[in-house]
This record gives structure tokens, sequence and C-alpha cells, in this order.
């Protein structure tokens, strides 16, 4: 187990669009076991294994939080979703991303995202498009634990941004006769103790009396919440269906982002956008 700490600080027939090509975008959670795609004016649309096929076999060019195929990442998306998009359309696509070493997620997200014509792409934290998707009040300090399938963040927001985060390379996929359920939730348990003791501001203490948010496909596992929920000795708040929280909440990004176009105002602290021919993170 690895634990790292961020410094604070072809062509298919295809179907009508359903909108204005101009307001027309995709909202993409990429995770390593599951990819899903949410479509304005259409809602969620996929919900599949993070998988592609370039030979006899099967390839997952998404692990652990890393994109280790980008290439392979650009032709499952060209699969999954190149014949659902007008011919000319340009959407705008939001993208979420594990709140550490996001910068290479980021970097290798818009060069696979690139196969879908996008005339622009924004990247948010999993955190934050999970905390929206749960519509919590984000004035106050708020710690997001998302468990996925081979990787478990611990988020700190503190008036919507991220003030510290914990990860660890460990999941509900990682859960055997080797690994079981209460490891995941020591997982949780450790990091969370960390960001406590490191903790010189009152923040982590408020969040954690407030409750802690549960997103990923381990709040749907009793046998993972209850020993979190004695680990932490705090309430915890699993985010309804909770496995489509960071699509539903990048989706909501997505709107904003139609209702605010970035070309009008500065992009948010925590979140990235990147113009096809741009350069820089």
């Amino acid at each position: 187990m690895t634990v790292v700490r961020r410094p604070r600080a072809g062509l298919a027939r295809h179907r009508p669009w359903p909108m204005c090509r101009q307001c027309g975008g995709v909202a993409l959670d990429m995770g390593s076991a599951r990819t899903r795609a949410w479509v304005s004016g259409r809602g969620m649309i996929l919900d599949v294994p993070t998988v592609t096929f370039p030979g006899a076999g099967a390839v997952y060019p998404i692990q652990r939080g890393s994109i280790v195929d980008t290439q392979g990442t650009a032709r499952m998306l060209d699969r999954l979703l190149g014949h659902r998009l007008p011919r000319f359309a340009r959407p705008l696509v939001v993208v979420t991303a594990p709140v550490l070493d996001g910068f290479a997620y980021r970097t290798e997200a818009r060069t696979a995202v690139e196969v879908l014509r996008p005339r622009g792409v924004l990247t948010v934290p999993s955190a934050r498009a999970v905390a929206l998707a749960a519509g919590v009040d984000l004035s106050r300090p708020l710690l997001v634990t998302d468990i996925g399938a081979h990787l478990t963040e611990v988020v700190l927001l503190v008036d919507g941004a991220v003030f510290d985060a914990r990860r660890t390379a460990l999941g509900t996929g990682d859960i055997d006769d080797v690994t079981p359920a209460a490891r995941v939730a020591e997982a949780v348990v450790d990091m969370t103790t960390s960001m406590l003791r490191q903790d010189d501001t009152s923040f982590t203490v408020d969040a954690l009396s407030r409750g802690p948010l549960l997103a990923g496909g381990g709040a749907l596992r009793p046998d993972i919440t209850c020993h979190l929920t004695a680990g932490l000795h705090a309430p915890l708040r699993p985010v309804p269906a909770p496995h489509t929280a960071a699509v539903r909440g990048a989706a909501m990004f997505l709107e904003a982002a139609h209702a605010h176009p970035p070309d009008a105002a500065p992009d948010p602290p925590d979140e990235h956008l990147y113009r096809p021919g741009a350069s820089g993170p």
C-alpha cells in the first residue's frame, strides 16, 4: 500500500444531436474498472468496463488512477462514443481526475479525449464532482472519501477547494482472502488520522465531526462501511448512487460551464480548462 500526501496550498450512423451543437457536451469519469459517460440532453448513456481490444486480448488502459495507455484510452473512447456524437460536432468535455498526481492524469486524458474532437476539455477533481453531486454545503469543511475499484482517496475540501488529500492504491477490486474489506477500511482510517495529526487548523476536525461524504463502489459495501464507522467514530454520509456520483457531478460542472462560458470568466482554482491547440497545464 502506498499513501501519498499532497502539499497544501468509424463512420457509423450518426444520431441527431439533441441540443444545438454549440451547447453539446460530454462528462466523463474514467476509472480503472468502469468508464461512465453523460451526454448533454441524453443523460448518462454509458457505464461499461474500462477496456480496449487492440488485438486478440483485452487491455486495461487505466490502472490505479493513472492512464498507462493513452492511445488505448483514445481507442476506447472512440469505440464507445464516436458513433454517438454528430459527425461535425465539437463538444465541450468535462473529465474527472484524481486529486493526487492529477497533472499527469489531466495531460494524458486531454490527449485521449482529442479523438472526440472537443472544442475544449475541462478537468475537475473527482472529490469536487462528488460533493457537487451530493448537493452538500461547501461553505463548511468537508471530507470526501472515494473508494473505487483500485484507488481510494480521502480529500479535505475547504470552501469547495482541495486543502489536503491522501490516497492509497487499494480498493474494492482488491478484496479477497488476502486483502479483506477491513484492510480497505483501515487504510481510510489511517489516511484520515494522518490528516488530523498534520492539520494545524480545525478544518479536519470540523469536517470529521460533520461526517465524511462516502462515494465510489465501496460505499455500497456494508463490510467496508461498518468497519469505517467503528474506526472513524464518526457518522458516514453515503452519496446517493455513490458509484456514479463523480460523473453526475461532472455533468453538473458541464451544465454550469455552458451557463457561464470559460471565455467570459477565469477558471476556478481546482478546475483546468484546455483548448485544443493551446499549451500549458
